[in-house]
């Protein structure tokens, strides 16, 4: 009979357990969805600024029309409003080969004719900007900025008057080198050091950057060419898609702390690059090791131009890399932050530029809220998310601009 008349109370007890068991659930869930929905507001709140995207050479690939959601690609403008992007700079990029061959300059100028005709065809969707200023007032219309920057500096092809050409063209950022080394300076690609830093072309071409008001970034340079720069320029550098190395030894691609401290101590910062080969240790030694087997078959077979290339597409395509996690980009940005303060890092994805290997949870353009949500969650409050989208890198490229003035002026 004691038995019987414990039922009804054991039959209570569990409907209260799983009562409170689905009220803590519920608790947990509720501030996460809440903090996703902040997430999304801020996003849109912000401008956020990616101060580096191929989408030219994507679509020198095979063009699709980003106006619309496109099949293929990382960028379009429905997938880039969904996630909030404003302004982006549209990278023209300059294979290394040009370099040797010839052409780049011609091919930089075709190219900066794609990216403007993106204006021109869509100007409901697309504006171009060429100040911070720009990129301010057209914020808020529903139309996408976009700046231009050139990735190598093969198309100064040796001359300061190629440089004021671009300049005037709209480019507003100069990656010096890529690949390979140039006629500017070395890169952190290349085992063979030509210069051991600049060259004595490229000291003049920092100077001169200095003066029209055009970043010098240092995404791509080997340790030599940065601390070179470093002495030499007179304005703030950026580094517009790296990464941190100490999340991958030995990557001189990425910056160490020693490179960050510096860069951030003249005023400068970096902006995170999203690509897996560059934010996560394992994906890395992927990176390194498909390079390698690329570069021993091309030398073995001495391929040059198209053929080089096209064996380096195939190559990538059947041997695809692993994928980072959008925690691992954030931890890079965490890095910086801790390192030297959250007024020097900022968003520099590298869409469309790093193929397939892009972190789980930052596959695209339309992602920017899962990269503030997990900020978020990592304690960032709103005004330093403010900076990291947009607020660090604009003022940064105020005060090239102000200096630029500067130095015409004589000062």
């Amino acid at each position: 009979m004691i038995k019987d008349r414990m039922t009804p109370l054991r039959v209570v007890m569990a409907c209260l357990a799983v009562l409170l068991a689905d009220h803590e659930q519920r608790s947990a869930a509720a501030p996460n969805d809440e903090v996703k929905m902040n997430a999304k507001e801020l996003a849109q709140k912000y401008i956020i600024i990616d101060t580096h995207q191929d989408v030219p050479y994507r679509l020198k690939k095979k063009m699709e029309d980003i106006s619309q959601r496109t099949e293929h690609g990382d960028f379009d403008y429905p997938r880039a409003r969904e996630g909030g992007l404003d302004a982006v700079f549209m990278a023209v990029y300059i294979p290394a080969e040009y370099e040797e061959e010839g052409g780049a300059y011609a091919f930089a100028n075709e190219t900066i004719d794609m990216v403007e005709g993106f204006a021109s065809r869509w100007p409901d969707k697309f504006i171009m900007a060429r100040s911070v200023a720009d990129v301010k007032n057209q914020f808020g219309a529903g139309r996408i900025s976009i700046a231009v920057g050139i990735e190598n500096g093969a198309p100064i092809e040796g001359s300061l008057g190629n440089l004021k050409h671009f300049y005037d063209r709209g480019v507003r950022y100069i990656t010096l080198v890529h690949s390979k080394n140039n006629h500017i300076c070395d890169s952190s690609f290349d085992e063979e050091r030509r210069w051991h830093g600049l060259s004595p072309f490229g000291v003049e071409v920092v100077s001169e950057m200095n003066r029209l008001g055009m970043i010098v970034d240092v995404s791509h340079v080997s340790d030599e060419t940065f601390y070179q720069i470093m002495d030499v320029s007179k304005a703030p550098v950026v580094a517009t898609h790296s990464a941190c190395r100490c999340f991958t030894p030995g990557c001189e691609r990425n910056m160490d702390d020693e490179m960050i401290k510096l860069l951030a101590r003249k005023g400068g910062l970096m902006q995170v690059n999203f690509g897996s080969m560059f934010v996560n240790a394992q994906v890395n030694r992927e990176f390194v090791e498909r390079r390698k087997r690329i570069k021993e078959y091309v030398d073995a077979h001495n391929l040059k131009g198209e053929a080089k290339q096209k064996y380096g597409e195939q190559y990538v395509k059947t041997h695809p890399l692993g994928d980072a996690d959008i925690c691992d980009v954030v931890a890079n940005i965490d890095h910086v932050a801790k390192l030297v303060g959250v007024d020097h890092v900022g968003l520099g994805s590298d869409f469309d530029g790093v193929g397939d290997s892009l972190p789980t949870g930052l596959k695209d353009v339309s992602c920017y809220p899962n990269l503030i949500h997990e900020l978020l969650q990592k304690g960032y409050v709103q005004e330093d998310i403010g900076k990291v989208c947009s607020g660090n890198f604009l003022r940064v490229w105020s005060e090239v601009q102000r200096r630029a003035l500067e130095l015409q002026s004589g000062e």
